[in-house]
């Protein structure tokens, strides 16, 4: 097993040094955790079917589900894909770098180990210096999936890495926490109206007003099958067993209180995920705000961690509040209901 090695990087101006360490790692086939601006990435030589293995084996990940490709620059995106249609080169200008993950069809040189035996390859080019820096280094389109346990609430910081993954890889860029704090959007462009096959960084809304009418997958929807092969699988998932709670916020206050009074009654520790705006109305249980419903990005880049605060805090039950599904509320929901594996309770 290898010694993980947890380096410090400054996360607006990388040092060179650091990087080149890493880039190397990369090089001879090994993987190194780095921050995005979604979460944290396990990296691996994108064009290395060993490297892919390697990552598999190191989250535990159901090998059909392919891996993200990360590139530094558009001069990379020509040697890997076959074509790229107008509308992802309209999309590229326009969000790239930025959390904006589209599908193409490959080229032979990216295995199918690493596009999970699929014959078009998931890529972005990520918004965060120390990303860029250690694949215009590595010299190689990067491979990286959220570097946690496969279906472990995913890592935003330096610190969930080495929870899930110290003695399985060779190093972690600790950059910090990352900003967005879900993992980016996913958009199939191979119909006439484009599908997002998960919902992220890159909202609905900000892909109609450059495309026009966008689709969400249907398989989005609890006991529905999703198009995207990853979307099958259990995600994001707290220790706790765990209910979201949808509804008008008087319904929801009302029905998590009551809710978190009987599971404490039939002898269970409750953890409540409230928002600013609710926090304090609540009585009983372990309550941890997740953010503002008026600002939900707060939400987005607290989520993750307040789900590994209940695995700490060692709750049996979570009680979670439901947020809109405007913007970045789409990604919120999304999650939640994965990390629930949909339990849901509308009220």
């Amino acid at each position: 097993m290898p010694n993980t090695n947890i380096v410090a990087v400054d996360k607006n101006r990388p040092e060179r040094d650091k990087i080149k360490r890493a880039a190397e790692i990369i090089r001879k086939g090994g993987l190194v955790a780095f921050p995005t601006e979604t979460v944290y990435g396990l990296g691996g030589n994108a064009l290395d079917e060993n490297a892919a293995k390697k990552i598999y084996a190191a989250k535990g990940r159901p090998q059909d589900n392919p891996l993200i490709v990360h590139i530094s620059s558009h001069l990379q995106l020509d040697q890997l894909v076959k074509e790229i249609p107008v509308r992802a080169r309209i999309l590229m200008d326009k969000f790239w770098p930025g959390p904006l993950t589209i599908i193409f069809y490959k080229k032979d040189i990216v295995p199918y180990g690493t596009t999970g035996g699929l014959d078009t390859v998931a890529i972005r080019m990520p918004a965060h210096p120390v990303a860029l820096e250690l694949i215009s280094e590595a010299k190689v389109p990067i491979a990286a999936p959220s570097a946690n346990i496969s279906g472990r609430p995913s890592p935003v910081c330096a610190k969930d890495v080495a929870e899930d993954l110290s003695g399985r890889i060779e190093m972690i860029l600790d950059g910090g926490a990352t900003s967005v704090g879900v993992e980016s959007t996913v958009l199939d462009l191979s119909e006439k109206v484009p599908m997002i096959l998960r919902p992220g960084g890159v909202t609905r809304e900000d892909l109609e007003e450059i495309l026009g009418p966008v689709d969400l997958d249907p398989g989005l929807a609890p006991g529905e099958k999703p198009r995207s092969p990853g979307q099958k699988y259990r995600h994001y998932a707290p220790k706790a067993q765990m209910t979201v709670v949808e509804g008008s916020i008087e319904n929801q206050v009302k029905t998590i209180e009551e809710f978190a009074k009987r599971l404490e009654t039939d002898g269970f520790e409750v953890g409540i995920m409230a928002t600013a705006q609710t926090r304090h109305r609540y009585t009983r249980g372990h309550i941890i705000s997740v953010g503002d419903r008026t600002a939900p990005l707060t939400i987005s880049s607290n989520l993750f961690t307040i789900l590994r605060k209940f695995d700490r805090l060692g709750v049996d039950k979570i009680l979670a509040e439901g947020i809109s599904k405007d913007g970045i509320g789409l990604a919120v929901m999304n999650r939640l209901y994965k990390a629930a594996g949909f339990n849901v309770l509308k009220v």
